[in-house]
């Protein structure tokens, strides 16, 4: 891992812009390193740690490849193909979490560019539109709305309704875009795609101890549950170990710190005072536009502390996703795994439009909720 290591971090321009941003971020606030660690959610990164080693587990066993070739002669074009991974990701993303749903479908995605032709780095985008726009309806579909549902008192159902409108608004929308932007043309397959080998005892490991991974979780001891699946890997297929793109922890590190130091910013320190005091248009865009700034999860941990868990904070937290790549920790996740540097730049052609799209017609839309029609 040691040469490999370093050279993916000489590439990747990405996390050299957030070491440049918090040099400069520690320059205009109290220099205070000792506070860093502290900034960091360790939970979340042990369970990408986590996650990372069990996807890799499957994508090395050959799975994939299985599962990929047997869509890829089910799905006649590239439209019916794009759409089905598209609402798959969504509907992972509900119960499995946008970043869980994330490491199963981009993988797979990445296996089919090997058997037909598609335009991999669009479906990776709206892929991650899709599990954003997916995991709003639910409590447990992204750590943002766990924090609202347990602060809310609403029931699971109950909650569910309370987002139905604006999921159901997304998805319309996301697969009319999706139609519109991948042909109704017959895939075109790989002449050299050879058949695949795959290793069912590992896949059969990684699904056992991916139930370990999550009994861990729900026990609230997943350092144990990340060394369990370590350790497994290390005896079973230590090269699962080895071929994980450990830099991308590396990356959210670097970004809880940078949210830290630009939380500590003379101009956000007086944002909470004012929060309490806007209009429900001042709350929505607020909330979306600190969303694109420090990113929806912060975002929703900063405004609970001042408004209560409404809808119109539900909806507006989970808007933020879209539009800038730091709206949601799953658009980073995926334009990673994408492993090419022109994604980066396209996303925002999808997202933004996405962005503007959901402001408007989602707070036009809670309006009409709010009034009963």
């Amino acid at each position: 891992m040691n040469l490999s290591f370093w050279r993916a971090l000489r590439r990747d321009r990405f996390f050299q812009l957030l070491l440049l941003t918090g040099v400069g971020l520690s320059l205009c606030v109290p220099f205070a390193p000792r506070a860093w660690p502290a900034a960091v959610d360790w939970h979340t990164i042990i369970t990408l740690s986590g996650l990372m080693l069990l996807t890799k587990g499957v994508e090395l066993s050959g799975y994939f490849d299985v599962l990929g070739r047997r869509m890829a002669r089910r799905f006649a074009t590239q439209r019916r193909l794009a759409m089905f991974m598209v609402l798959a990701a969504a509907l992972l993303s509900t119960f499995l979490t946008n970043d869980v749903a994330l490491f199963i479908v981009v993988p797979l995605t990445l296996t089919l560019r090997k058997l037909c032709a598609i335009p991999v780095n669009r479906l990776i985008i709206f892929e991650a539109l899709a599990v954003n726009a997916g995991s709003l309806l639910t409590p447990v579909g992204n750590p943002q709305n766990i924090l609202l549902w347990g602060r809310s008192g609403l029931s699971f159902v109950g909650f569910i309704g309370q987002m139905v409108p604006l999921a159901a608004v997304m998805m319309l929308t996301l697969l009319a875009l999706c139609g519109f932007c991948f042909a109704d043309r017959a895939l075109t397959y790989h002449t050299g795609a050879r058949s695949p080998v795959w290793q069912p005892r590992l896949v059969w490991s990684c699904l056992g101890l991916y139930l370990v991974f999550l009994t861990a979780l729900e026990l609230k001891q997943e350092l144990w549950g990340l060394a369990a699946v370590a350790v497994a890997f290390l005896l079973l297929a230590r090269r699962v170990v080895f071929s994980v793109d450990w830099t991308l922890l590396l990356v959210f590190i670097a970004m809880f710190i940078d949210v830290h130091l630009l939380t500590q910013l003379p101009v956000l320190q007086a944002v909470p005072d004012r929060v309490e005091t806007l209009s429900a248009p001042g709350l929505w865009l607020s909330a979306i536009g600190l969303s694109q700034a420090i990113g929806n999860v912060p975002a929703t941990i900063l405004l609970l502390n001042y408004v209560p868990p409404t809808p119109l904070l539900a909806w507006a937290v989970n808007v933020g996703g879209f539009g800038l790549l730091p709206g949601s920790l799953a658009n980073v996740i995926a334009l990673r795994m994408a492993n090419d540097r022109r994604i980066w730049w396209r996303f925002h052609l999808y997202s933004l439009p996405m962005l503007a799209w959901a402001a408007a017609v989602g707070y036009g839309l809670l309006r009409l909720v709010d009034a009963g029609l």
